[in-house]
């Protein structure tokens, strides 16, 4: 049996004030919030973060109790885009900046009672040899999962569009490198590039945290109704997988990839009443 618990990202509504947007998730039934903290394109930006760690995690905890919400993840970007920053770059300095971000982020997190933190593993720098970019990425992902480990939270990665985990196959390898390791598991990126829902299914065996949207072929977002990503069965594999973590309604708004041409609202009650008939199917 999988025990619904469900989240909703806070840069599903990024032109609300934050305040205004934990009272929309709030209002839609929705008892958790992922916390997106991307530099220079959410509401709170790492930098931010690292500069008052223990005011804003007061802040953002008196905000969410005041909604009654708890955060079920911490998403942390380091750069505006994923090649800035990212966690294999192959600057020394820029990958110690990274590490002095993620150990502010992980006190964060653990402040607002959240055990889960979510990152990007990586991308391919063309000037790099290969061997190096990924030996990297399999380094700077160790270090956090343990950073992330020894103050009680996990660390997840997300596979993604653009990175160097573009695809299943390469995600469980990279796993196999870095064992211990988790996903926040996002079948979008997959279906967008024409792979099919089975290629995904071995992946979540390794799922921390899960991403939910529509997604199709060509459609990094969709509808629902245009919807192919095959959540009945990924609910039966969650649930098979003795899963518990959390089903994030992750719908985002933002220019790229057509990710701005869908209404949220209603494409996330329309996904949560998939997934909770889907669940109920299990009974």
């Amino acid at each position: 049996m999988l025990t619904p618990r469900f989240s909703c990202a806070d840069f599903t509504f990024p032109l609300l004030p934050h305040d205004k947007v934990l009272a929309l998730i709030q209002l839609l039934g929705i008892e958790a919030v992922d916390l997106g903290v991307f530099e220079e394109r959410s509401h709170h930006f790492p930098s931010q973060v690292r500069a008052d760690v223990k005011g804003m995690a007061e802040a953002m905890r008196s905000n969410l109790e005041q909604k009654g919400l708890t955060a079920a993840d911490v998403f942390v970007q380091t750069g505006p885009e994923p090649p800035v920053a990212a966690a294999n770059d192959p600057d020394p300095t820029v990958r110690a900046e990274n590490r002095e971000i993620l150990k502010a982020m992980v006190e964060y997190a653990a402040l607002l009672g959240c055990s889960h933190v979510t990152g990007l593993p990586g991308v391919r720098h063309e000037d790099v040899d290969p061997q190096q970019d990924w030996s990297l990425a399999v380094e700077e992902t160790a270090w956090r999962m343990e950073t992330a480990r020894s103050a009680g939270l996990t660390y997840a990665i997300e596979a993604h569009v653009g990175s160097i985990l573009p695809d299943p196959e390469t995600t469980l390898r990279f796993i196999e490198a870095c064992p211990g390791i988790t996903l926040t598991l996002d079948y979008g990126h997959f279906a967008y590039q024409g792979m099919s829902n089975e290629s995904a299914h071995p992946l979540l065996a390794h799922a921390s945290h899960f991403h939910a949207r529509g997604g199709a072929n060509g459609q990094l977002q969709s509808t629902m109704k245009e919807n192919t990503i095959d959540y009945g069965a990924i609910v039966r594999g969650l649930a098979a997988a003795d899963y518990t973590g959390y089903l994030c309604l992750e719908y985002v708004w933002i220019d790229w990839e057509g990710c701005n041409r869908t209404d949220n609202v209603s494409e996330t009650l329309l996904l949560k009443a998939e997934l909770e008939r889907h669940i109920r199917e299990l009974s």
